[in-house]
């Protein structure tokens, strides 16, 4: 009969164990492919807890490959297997990773993993780092989509990145800033003022175009005269205009993307003030001779130029606003220095016009469907988000406008 191994405390220990000359315990075993393992524990209870552990791997189909695999080798691997995303939206998952997730925790194996180790980086992101909610979420999406790659391929259990910045946006009171949309009257200030201010009639195409459409900025920037249907009165979606900033792509300059999704495929009614805003883009560039001349991946003859006859971005848009802003609240208060900021015009940027094209759509009572259509959203949820946002500011203010009438005969 064999002797049976004991350690110094004269417990048994049972096949694969040993206890090591150097201190603590062993234990050893084969993995499916013949090739042996070893673990190491300081006590024997927490070798039997890994022992444990590892038996369950082996029931649940867990590989072992991922004991060494770190964030960092996952990502490598989905950033080789990824496919479909637009080359701006790419360079920019691959900036933010390699910028501030690599040499943090993209170092940490994956089998070791917790929900508190992505709580804490994330709190770091926001005290050390100053990093807005809107690049917490872009981290996020990636630090899933790696981990839930990980899951599918059986070298973890479970995603647990799942709701981590729901819950830190929670406790920390974080969240998302609801885009306000401008008020009709701020609308007509905006839009009346360009119209009527020598040095900002030129622009006054390019904006009332956006809040009379809803366009993305690359949208709209990336408009060509052949993508406008003067006879029906449409507008046809079929490319949006990207910038690739040296920061986040190798590629630098312009370039041509097709929407993202097959929903962002559409053609938009012309409302009466977007083509008469179109005609008089039309007589601006004949009247300062101003022509197309970029020829972008086989695209030209654009509509919203500069000076130079070359295409718009977003920075320059968003800076023109700034200055119309800026001027157009001046004059206002010139005319009457005790004004209602409410009277006012807010800091704002491109994207608020396309939310305000939106609320002025939800207040007309157009059905959500059409406006899912028009914006070119390929999820109806973020239609209804928005349009619940719509109809409860409405309703507020309704309320307030009956408290007044109340007290009025009061």
């Amino acid at each position: 009969m064999l002797k049976r191994r004991k350690d110094i405390k004269n417990r048994v220990l049972k096949s694969g164990k040993t206890e090591r000359k150097s201190g603590g315990y062993q234990y050893r075993w084969e993995s499916g492919d013949r090739k042996r393992h070893y673990v190491y524990a300081k006590t024997l209870d927490q070798l039997r807890k890994r022992e444990k552990q590892i038996e369950k791997d082996n029931v649940d189909g867990i590989r072992l490959v991922s004991m060494k695999m770190t964030l960092n080798d996952m990502y490598d691997i989905w950033e080789g297997l990824k496919k479909g995303l637009k080359p701006n939206t790419f360079n920019n998952y691959k900036y933010m990773y390699n910028h501030f997730v690599r040499n943090d925790l993209g170092q940490y194996k994956i089998r070791t993993l917790k929900i508190t180790d992505i709580r804490r980086f994330y709190n770091k992101l926001v005290d050390a780092r100053g990093l807005k909610v809107s690049s917490l979420d872009t981290i996020q999406l990636i630090i899933h989509q790696v981990l839930d790659l990980a899951v599918q391929d059986d070298l973890v259990r479970k995603n647990v990145s799942d709701n981590g910045l729901r819950e830190l946006k929670r406790m920390r009171g974080i969240d998302s800033i609801p885009r306000k949309s401008l008020t009709i009257e701020q609308q007509n200030l905006f839009l009346n003022y360009m119209q009527n201010t020598d040095k900002y009639k030129h622009w006054y195409p390019t904006f009332a175009v956006m809040l009379g459409t809803g366009l993305r900025v690359g949208e709209l920037t990336g408009l060509r005269w052949e993508d406008i249907d003067f006879k029906n009165n449409l507008i046809k979606v079929n490319h949006t205009l990207v910038f690739y900033e040296k920061s986040k792509s190798s590629k630098t300059g312009f370039g041509i993307n097709t929407p993202k999704t097959k929903a962002g495929f559409r053609t938009i009614p012309m409302i009466k003030t977007v083509r008469e805003a179109l005609q008089k883009q039309q007589t601006y560039l004949k009247k300062e001779q101003i022509r197309s001349v970029d020829n972008i991946d086989g695209f030209r003859d654009f509509i919203f130029l500069n000076r130079f006859g070359h295409v718009q971005n977003q920075g320059p848009l968003n800076k023109a606003l700034k200055r119309i802003i800026r001027d157009c609240n001046f004059a206002e208060l010139d005319k009457n220095p005790s004004i209602n900021n409410d009277c006012l015009l807010p800091n704002f940027s491109c994207h608020v016009l396309r939310h305000t094209f939106t609320t002025r759509l939800v207040e007309s009572g157009m059905n959500v469907k059409v406006i899912q259509n028009v914006l070119g959203h390929s999820d109806i949820q973020t239609t209804l988000n928005i349009y619940a946002d719509v109809t409860r500011d409405m309703k507020n203010q309704q309320f307030n406008q009956l408290e007044d009438f109340i007290s009025k005969d009061a």
